[in-house]
């Protein structure tokens, strides 16, 4: 059952909490928190403190409210292509309105959105910050920066319209620039497109974007701003590039190599593998409006970008759950979990990367990610073991988020 924000008790009564860091469950565990939706006690049921009304979830499974780093919340599958091109700022901003309710309520407590136009995304996080809307804690982008013409560019348009996108960016200094402009504007991440993609109009999703030169001075005026940056990065030397530059995320990371993964472990960057979705893209892209060729460039990888997630996660890199949601229907989120198990992950670590990997990530590492004293009292509830079936997160019982309930398919 779907429910508005409810009144919020202060307890809940798990019948099993999953410790991330310990990667066990714990049984008969209670969470309390206070007025700010902060946890102050997790423990046995039997340690909990005394006269406290709880929400009885004792027949289920509690986790930390699950993250995903790669997120297009005012996108959706079926404005691909020219479709999109009907899409104006304000329909994108009510879109960013539905998808971020969708997310929260599959289980999804904090984001990061890593591209959208006219800054739709700062008006829906701001809208969630101020309790006008429900959604997950979001940190946002913006508009991507990318080359004239490159993947992040609108190239679907003729030359009359003399049209760029709005995080077009060349040279070392107008990235700067751009840089500077978007964080103005509301940007809490920078996403920069440092290669070419599978879902835009002409290039290949090999091909470099981005010079080293132009990615150290993105990733030098980000950190001097105080902002991490995501890399957008198919191609093997475009994903070395932005790991030397400093990025603190490479996404997509198809055709990454020894090398690049030696250097992400080297340099403790984050890798997002977005391995869900080719599944979607290839069986429901043709109606929604993708581009024949970016069909045929999704066949291509798709094999390969596993691949090498099962590569790189075997030699040890770091790695942070991330779908790239929008290309497919917001709130099939979960759906990954699955694809990260088949290809080479224990639950557990498929858990932790939407957990404490990807709660450090985003820099809220002590705030979000583990069920302890002093997080948000961020919980989902599942029927089951996760440890033991990784597909019961596809279904997630109660959702809250800072203390306020969402969803509850128990009580009523």
């Amino acid at each position: 059952m779907i429910s508005e924000v409810q009144a919020a008790p202060q307890a809940i009564h798990c019948g099993n909490l999953l410790d991330v860091r310990a990667g066990r469950l714990i049984e008969d565990q209670v969470i309390t928190w206070d007025k700010d939706g902060v946890i102050i006690f997790v423990g046995p049921a039997s340690s909990a403190p005394k006269g406290i009304t709880r929400i009885n979830l004792s027949g289920l499974t509690c986790l930390p409210g699950l993250i995903d780093v790669h997120t297009h919340v005012t996108s959706d599958p079926q404005n691909s292509g020219y479709k999109g091109l009907g899409i104006s700022a304000p329909r994108e901003a009510v879109i960013g309105v539905k998808n971020a309710r969708l997310l929260l309520l599959s289980g999804f407590t904090s984001i990061r959105n890593v591209g959208a136009w006219h800054y739709t995304d700062v008006a829906v996080r701001d809208g969630i910050n101020a309790g006008e809307i429900p959604g997950p804690r979001m940190m946002v982008s913006g508009p991507p920066l990318t080359i004239t013409g490159g993947h992040c560019d609108e190239n679907l348009l003729p030359s009359e319209f003399n049209f760029k996108a709005e995080g077009v960016a060349d040279g070392p200094w107008a990235v700067r620039q751009k840089i500077r402009e978007v964080i103005k504007f509301g940007a809490d991440v920078i996403k920069v497109c440092a290669s070419g993609g599978v879902l835009s109009k002409g290039g290949q999703p090999g091909a470099e974007q981005y010079t080293l030169e132009e990615m150290q001075a993105i990733v030098s005026e980000a950190h001097r701003l105080g902002r991490k940056v995501a890399a957008h990065a198919h191609g093997t030397e475009s994903i070395k590039d932005a790991i030397r530059a400093g990025v603190d995320s490479v996404e997509h990371c198809s055709f990454i190599d020894d090398e690049g993964i030696r250097l992400a472990k080297e340099r403790d960057t984050y890798l997002v593998f977005d391995i869900y979705n080719d599944d979607y893209i290839l069986s429901h892209g043709e109606k929604n409006g993708v581009l024949p060729e970016s069909l045929e460039k999704n066949r291509q990888l798709g094999r390969l970008q596993r691949e090498n997630f099962r590569k790189a996660f075997q030699a040890g890199a770091r790695m942070a759950f991330g779908t790239d949601s929008g290309v497919y229907p917001h709130g099939d989120n979960a759906k990954q979990f699955a694809k990260m198990v088949e290809w080479g992950m224990k639950p557990v670590d498929a858990i932790r990367a939407a957990t404490i990997n990807a709660a450090d990530l985003l820099g809220q590492a002590g705030k979000v990610g583990v069920l302890e004293k002093s997080y948000y009292a961020d919980v989902v509830a599942v029927r089951g073991d996760p440890l033991e079936d990784i597909t019961i997160l596809e279904d997630v019982s109660f959702i809250m988020k800072g203390g306020k309930v969402y969803r509850d398919d128990i009580a009523k």
